[in-house]
């Protein structure tokens, strides 16, 4: 009979570290896959009393307060899934989970953020949490076709195609700025300029701590006129070529290196002149 005790304990060593190998191989090349799977599974147990409805690209669920709003989440669903797709010229596999929470309490609870958090819409690991119609500002009053303005939902699917493009490999400046990008040309809408006559300008190595911070506003501008930089610069291509870079596993200074055929150093630093003329500070 065939057992570990007749295995030469040499080679059982050689063969478990294969073994492990293989899993961290595995684990590498599918880290985001993995992470979308677990967190689609807590997702399902959190919202297993939920009603649940479907269209063609979606799975939503919801409590009973917004029965009367699922038509609205849906039609900007799918709004939000033409718009952006076309954008992108590409689709996420199978369909994506929305879940609609009643106010920006529940929403946060969701993560175990504190309360204070007031975010309309959070785009995490392959599933888009909304709160309830009735508190979108701009709230759209009907399910009109085209001229529809569908709330977050826009923005958290283009974060949610910037996952599928770069497979998880992003900066958050980088994703926020896409984003932002993406639903100004669809529905026009963008963050005012922060209040301040003369915002802060972050460095990139620090970028990603400050939409965290008190400050948080400054960072949405200033990730918006990153990728409007790079558009009026290079083109709207270029910044799919430094998606592309990043999916392959580059890290951000190398996919824009390699994207732009740019020295970065002297790419930052015309980033920030451009940066600083539009906030009006002197170069």
């Amino acid at each position: 009979m065939l057992g570990i005790k007749d295995i030469d304990p040499g080679k059982g060593i050689v063969l478990l570290l294969l073994l492990l190998l293989i899993i961290a191989l595995l684990l590498s090349r599918n880290s985001n896959t993995i992470t979308h799977f677990m967190a689609g599974q807590v997702m399902g147990w959190q919202t297993v009393d939920f009603n649940q409805r479907e269209t063609d690209n979606f799975i939503i669920r919801y409590t009973a307060i917004d029965h009367d709003n699922i038509d609205l989440v849906a039609g900007a669903s799918e709004y939000a899934f033409r718009e952006v797709t076309g954008f992108f010229a590409g689709e996420p596999q199978g369909k994506t989970l929305v879940v609609v929470y009643p106010d920006t309490i529940s929403l946060a609870r969701s993560f175990g953020w504190d309360k204070s958090q007031k975010a309309e819409g959070v785009y995490w690991a392959g599933s888009i949490r909304i709160i309830s119609p009735q508190l979108w500002q701009g709230q759209p009053q009907a399910v009109a076709a085209d001229a529809m303005q569908a709330g977050p939902l826009v923005h958290e699917f283009a974060h949610l195609m910037v996952d599928e493009e770069t497979r998880g490999n992003y900066n958050r400046w980088w994703t926020e700025g896409i984003a932002q990008y993406v639903e100004k040309q669809i529905t026009g809408f963008q963050f005012d300029q922060p209040l301040d006559n003369t915002p802060m300008i972050y460095p990139l190595s620090r970028l990603d701590n400050e939409f965290d911070s008190e400050d948080s506003w400054q960072a949405y501008w200033q990730s918006l006129q990153i990728i409007e930089y790079i558009v009026e610069e290079n083109g709207e291509a270029s910044l799919f070529s430094i998606m592309e870079h990043l999916g392959r596993g580059e890290n951000i200074r190398q996919g824009i290196t390699r994207a732009l055929s740019v020295d970065f150093d002297q790419w930052e630093q015309g980033l920030y002149n451009a940066l600083q003329k539009n906030a009006g500070q002197e170069v």
